[in-house]
């Protein structure tokens, strides 16, 4: 009878201790000892704006406008318009993304990655991991889960001054895995292993919803490259 119970008590155990990985395993966690990481370097990158047309690009969800300027891609707000996307028509797994960003103090902005646009959820609406663009809040960088319910995906978003208004801002995003890195002009911001979200999806260029008495404003986005 006692070695019964033992086996009971090991396998009681056993499921707990499972339990408690599998549980572990669906947080969101914020690596460690990683703040000295330099961008990766060297390689081969190929240009996802060409300069001159949006070929490659589609748009989804609001109607903001998305112009050519200058060689770079100018999203500006539209009156009542729901948050716009401007979105790769092919989709990515494992990638790094870079590209040169300068958005105006008033207007809140990001890059979706690994995201989706399904009918049957929400009519289309673009959902998943979005790293924030904003020039004064010191939440530039960071993970936000776009139209996901999950709010924030980084854990916490400590203040940070890598981001300089007013100024082109290079950007650095790798995602390999389950892994997000982001760098701001040489400087890491983010590096999170999140579980949940998608492992492949587009690319988009988010223009904020405003106000109906606020704006326009815009944000420019150049030199936008991924390998």
């Amino acid at each position: 009878m006692l070695y019964r119970f033992l086996g009971f008590l090991a396998i009681c155990v056993s499921v707990c201790c499972a339990s408690a990985l599998a549980q572990e395993s669906k947080e969101v966690i914020r690596n460690q000892n990683s703040s000295e990481v330099k961008p990766p370097d060297g390689g081969d990158w190929s240009d996802l704006f060409n300069g001159s047309n949006l070929d490659g690009w589609q748009q989804r969800n609001g109607w903001a406008v998305y112009q050519i300027e200058d060689g770079a891609i100018v999203g500006t707000t539209a009156k009542d318009s729901p948050n716009s996307f401007l979105c790769t028509t092919k989709d990515y797994a494992d990638f790094e993304l870079k590209f040169e960003v300068m958005v105006n103090d008033a207007l809140n902005s990001g890059v979706q990655i690994r995201s989706k646009s399904l009918p049957e959820r929400d009519s289309g609406r673009v959902h998943g991991p979005q790293v924030e663009i904003e020039a004064t809040g010191g939440t530039a960088g960071y993970v936000y889960g776009e139209s996901t319910g999950r709010n924030w995906i980084s854990p916490s978003q400590p203040k940070h001054k890598a981001f300089k208004p007013g100024e082109w801002n290079q950007y650095h995003i790798r995602a390999k895995g389950n892994r997000i890195q982001t760098w701001i002009n040489g400087t890491m911001i983010e590096d999170i292993t999140d579980p949940l979200s998608h492992t492949t999806g587009f690319i988009g260029l988010q223009v904020h919803s405003v106000g109906a008495d606020q704006g326009p404003f815009s944000v420019r986005w150049r030199n936008i490259a991924v390998r």
